[in-house]
């Protein structure tokens, strides 16, 4: 009995040790992810981060109460803080403002299936204008303005339906521009008429005017305001209002490609009519070519739609398009110009709302690679506010024309730790990792991109991890001092919180599926 004991005890002192040690080894934190900033090493310019104001904003801004309308415009445009120091708003510093064709006016003869999606045009069937129409969209771009958002763009789904093949706000066919070639001019005189006539009314004067929104889609019956463009459709309207703009004195620039995809800026895809777009409109040796225009914008448009999934197409697709600008004009910016998540796969579903992390985590994941792996100097998400059972908007709305609630999305937040802190004409710097994984093989991890002015230096981590991560900070020049960290969990109500003011030195802590923003000072 006693030798039974004995052998027993053994056994039980052995297990205890084995034990002890497993638990230390699960214990055993990963080492910390040192980050290093090369500030003498710089990318592209950071110009800004923005929203549309498509399509809800028409009725929010028109019918909505003024008290809710006002919590919506601070949650998208302000800069100011709370009182412990987290941002109020997400602070965008661009404004897309949808240009509209007239479908609204039409009622049920438009044949656009939901009144969300048609719109009021300027212009009217006799020619003069009433810039009392799309007053909803106006009432924000004067908020916007207000609140220090310093560029705007005019876009365009359709020409108005005045000028239309069919006097409808889509296409027949899907074959060509839904315009007559002799309404061109007419066409351009109105984006003429529109900037001057929004400056009188708002004050706001439009940086760019983009007239052909998606042209490689067919944009046919009914469901919303849009037109296909071939290639040498938009050469000719371009010409068109690059002579009206000379004309009337528009400061605006166009900004042509809005791309429906970012593989039609490089290759034709299946649209060869409507594909190559970069080389197409600003290679000297192209038939196409209008780079040499004095309205044109020197810069690419593109949506990164359809373009990020799986992680071989996310770099794959980004990296070509800047090789394909390198090589036809490397003074070319891109400007990715319209995201929301459409897309079913493997890990996320574009169809039914979600206000959590996740969604969040993965459109953090579509802006970095936008901004470092194909240099992007702007970043524009699409729905700003949204009634839709879908994951494109920064903020919901219900589904009601003349009031509501709205809810805040993880969304708005995740994009609000780019837009909220790297300011208009920060550059982004080269940063590197004390693992040395190159950005494209840290994909699947924890995400850095640094951005710095004279000022400030602007860190962005993003933890996709389901564990935490310890995170130090190096390379940093000896004038900063202090270190303001904000970050967004899986937790309901840390959304870019401000969590701590901490020495440059200290170790940072990346919660678990977080997203958190350095701002350096000095």
């Amino acid at each position: 009995m006693m030798k039974y004991f004995k052998r027993s005890k053994a056994f039980f002192l052995l297990f205890l040790v084995l034990f002890v040690k497993n638990v230390d080894c699960i214990a055993q934190k990963d080492p910390v992810l040192e980050i290093t900033l090369h500030t003498n090493k710089t990318f592209q310019t950071i110009h800004n981060f923005g929203a549309s104001d498509a399509w809800s904003i028409q009725a929010v801004g028109k019918y909505w109460s003024e008290d809710v309308k006002n919590k919506i415009a601070s949650l998208l445009f302000s800069t100011s803080n709370k009182p412990d120091g987290s941002p109020e708003g997400i602070g965008l510093t661009a404004w897309r403002f949808n240009i509209g064709a007239g479908s609204t006016e039409q009622g049920e003869d438009s044949q656009i299936l939901t009144d969300w999606r048609k719109s009021e045009s300027f212009l009217n069937a006799d020619g003069t204008y009433n810039w009392n129409k799309q007053s909803g969209e106006l009432w924000f771009l004067n908020e916007a303005k207000k609140r220090g958002v310093r560029t705007f763009v005019g876009f365009v789904n359709s020409p108005p339906v005045f000028y239309t093949k069919n006097g409808k706000t889509f296409s027949d066919d899907g074959l060509s521009a839904n315009i007559k070639s002799e309404n061109y001019k007419k066409f351009a005189d109105f984006l003429s008429e529109v900037v001057k006539g929004v400056k009188s009314k708002t004050g706001v004067d439009f940086d760019y005017i983009s007239p052909f929104n998606e042209p490689q889609w067919d944009w046919k019956c009914c469901k919303q305001e849009g037109s296909p463009w071939n290639n040498d459709e938009i050469v000719e309207a371009t010409k068109a209002i690059d002579a009206s703009f000379n004309t009337h004195n528009i400061s605006a620039k166009i900004e042509i490609t809005e791309a429906g995809h970012l593989d039609f800026l490089y290759s034709e895809k299946n649209r060869p009519n409507r594909g190559n777009q970069i080389a197409y409109f600003f290679d000297k040796n192209s038939p196409g070519y209008i780079g040499d225009l004095k309205s044109i914008a020197k810069k690419i448009a593109g949506h990164s739609y359809f373009s990020t999934w799986d992680l071989e197409t996310l770099k794959n697709t980004r990296h070509l398009l800047s090789k394909e600008i390198q090589k036809v004009d490397p003074s070319l910016e891109f400007w990715m110009s319209e995201y929301c998540i459409l897309e079913d796969n493997e890990i996320i579903k574009g169809g039914g709302r979600d206000l959590g992390i996740d969604p969040a985590l993965y459109i953090a994941r579509v802006i970095h690679s936008d901004l470092v792996l194909a240099n992007a100097s702007a970043w524009h998400w699409w729905l700003a506010v949204s009634p839709y059972d879908f994951k494109d908007g920064l903020i919901y709305i219900d589904d009601n024309k003349l009031g509501g609630n709205y809810y805040e999305s993880k969304m708005l937040w995740a994009l609000g730790h780019y837009s909220r802190f790297i300011r208009p004409e920060m550059k982004r710097i080269h940063t590197s990792r004390s693992d040395k994984k190159s950005p494209e093989e840290a994909l699947e991890g924890v995400l850095q991109s640094a951005y710095m002015n004279e000022d400030e230096i602007v860190l962005v981590l993003v933890n996709q991890f389901k564990v935490s991560k310890d995170i130090k900070i190096s390379g940093i020049p000896k004038e900063f001092k202090t270190m303001e960290v904000y970050q967004t969990t899986d937790v309901s109500d840390i959304n870019l919180k401000k969590v701590s003011t901490l020495g440059i030195d200290e170790v940072i802590t990346l919660p678990k599926k977080s997203l958190t923003t350095c701002v350096l000072k000095r």
